[in-house]
């Protein structure tokens, strides 16, 4: 089992940007994006800093109720786009 990259906030900003996410607003804690897909339309928050995303709350982002893309499609965005 691989551990998930460690990646700062600005860092995963700019991965999903560039996988389509848009920018909607700035706001004093982070970030928000969203993502129109075919059933629904995803929310995510991130905090736009210099300093690692602690695990947990990168799994939070990465998970079934905000991105959905997951450990491994955090791993593909980075082979994609680089870091």
């Amino acid at each position: 089992m691989q551990k998930t990259p460690a990646v700062t906030g600005k860092q995963l900003l700019k991965l999903l940007v560039a996988d389509g996410w848009e920018i909607t607003r700035q706001a004093k804690h982070g970030v928000v994006l969203k993502k129109r897909f075919s059933d629904a339309t995803r929310i995510t928050l991130v905090k736009n800093t210099r300093a690692v995303i602690p695990e947990g709350t990168l799994g939070s982002i990465l998970g079934p109720k905000q991105t959905r893309l997951g450990k491994s499609g955090l791993r593909r965005l980075i082979n994609r786009y680089g870091l």
